[in-house]
């Protein structure tokens, strides 16, 4: 009996999608060799080359963009319909693969994902937790989540936080050396603990609004890090002032160990959301994941 080409195809098209045979093997659970045979296999039964490869890149030729095209999404609605099956058991089951903040992460997906992971042992969930904005569509994902400020059109956005608020802190031991800032501007003359943003590789601005008048300051100091847990560590350690999550920095506040200043500068703004493609038809399994975030 001859064998189906379909598996072909769908290890084709995650090579071309991933544009890498190492991120390709790794999603598909295979050998990168392995997957590198299927390819080859593939291209010789078609008798056309349907990938490029360099050293550093793979992308896809001219018959390979058609056969992604033209196969892709046929194949995208096979999976679905597949998964669709899984309302027919008796309990939820399913395979879900999110992107998310690691801010959003810890403070609202990891603590809805703990009881339902629990309750329904038979649904399995990947998330990659980075700053950067994914192609959730393109990169095959389920969902993400996301601030509101910074949603996608033709998603369906489900709130799933409160609002959220940024704050200017620094330690005691920081402002023994350093008057507080009165207003914003202020800023530039302090040792400022800057973020480098992973979407665009520049500098976040921090970003201020006091009666509907909004403001933006550039500052400056001698750490710039990625990641806000890190910037955290660095403000409590007397390195500088940094500009974070209101509920990060809430137990340390509490303590003593951090001192806000500028708040009447800080308006809340919309919390995290999750959003997915308007075309997606919920699974059991993923709409198991909705209930638990909307709770």
């Amino acid at each position: 009996m001859q064998r189906s080409p379909l598996p072909d195809l769908a290890a084709f098209l995650a090579v071309a999608r991933e544009r890498s045979f190492t991120r390709a093997a790794a999603r598909l659970g295979v050998s990168q060799s392995a997957l590198s045979h299927t390819i080859r296999a593939l291209e010789e039964r078609l008798g056309v080359r349907l990938l490029t490869r360099t050293t550093r890149s793979v992308a896809p030729t001219e018959a390979g963009e058609r056969l992604i095209q033209s196969v892709g999404p046929k194949l995208d609605e096979i999976e679905a319909e597949l998964a669709a099956l899984t309302a027919l058991r008796d309990t939820p089951a399913g395979h879900i693969r999110l992107t998310a903040s690691e801010h959003a992460f810890r403070t609202v997906l990891w603590p809805a994902l703990q009881p339902m992971l629990r309750a329904y042992p038979d649904i399995s969930v990947e998330v990659v937790v980075e700053s950067t904005f994914r192609d959730i569509v393109n990169d095959r994902f389920d969902a993400g989540v996301r601030l509101g400020e910074s949603l996608e059109q033709d998603m369906i956005a489900v709130p799933i936080s409160p609002a959220m608020r940024l704050l200017v802190v620094g330690a005691p031991s920081y402002f023994a050396r350093h008057p507080k800032p009165v207003v914003p501007h202020d800023l530039t003359s302090h040792r400022c603990i800057n973020m480098r943003l992973q979407t665009s590789g520049g500098l976040y601005v921090w970003e201020f609004e006091k009666d509907g008048h909004p403001l933006r300051v550039r500052v400056d100091g001698q750490l710039t890090f990625n990641s806000s847990s890190v910037i955290l560590d660095a403000c409590l350690a007397g390195f500088g002032l940094g500009y974070l999550m209101a509920d990060t920095t809430a137990a340390h506040c509490d303590a003593g160990r951090l001192e806000s200043v500028l708040a009447d500068w800080s308006p809340p703004f919309d919390g995290y959301y999750l959003y997915y493609p308007s075309r997606r038809q919920p699974t059991p399994a993923f709409q198991v994941l909705l209930d638990h975030l909307r709770r």
